[in-house]
């Protein structure tokens, strides 16, 4: 009988990293579907929405006036994306500044008709409603 529970912990160590692996894939691909969705608004110009479909942690750190304003200042003068191409996305449950939570960090190359070459990071978090919304939003 022991060596029966010893060979089972001895599967189920073997197995759980695979598990663990697939399950933070999942993540990572409804954040990235949850953050194309939501830049799909930026990019229509719709910064109102945009602010409305963000994280509750954002919404409490920039009021929608604010976000409006800045992305008008920001990301208007840039013109309209070109391409965008994702280049990374990476599972996170802590970030600095932030509160822990689940995170995703995603990076993606955009060629904007006024700017040939840029980085923007787009961070969704699981919100408290369980869904996976943007808590930030940075263009380089």
């Amino acid at each position: 009988m022991t060596k029966r529970i010893i060979f089972a912990v001895a599967i189920l160590a073997l197995l759980l990293p695979g598990f663990v692996l697939a399950d933070t894939a999942k993540k990572e691909s409804v954040a990235i579907a949850s953050a194309e969705l939501w830049l799909r608004l930026v990019d229509e110009g719709r910064y109102a929405d945009s602010w409305k479909e963000a994280s509750q942690y954002f919404k409490a750190a920039v009021n929608q006036d604010q976000w409006e304003g800045s992305m008008q200042s920001a990301r208007r003068p840039l013109g309209a994306t070109v391409s965008r191409t994702l280049k990374s996305s990476h599972y996170a449950t802590s970030l600095p500044g932030a509160p822990d939570g689940e995170y995703v960090i995603i990076q993606y190359s955009t060629e904007f008709e006024n700017k040939k070459a840029a980085i923007e990071t787009v961070t969704p978090m699981l919100d408290k409603d369980g869904q996976w919304r943007i808590s930030g939003y940075y263009i380089r």
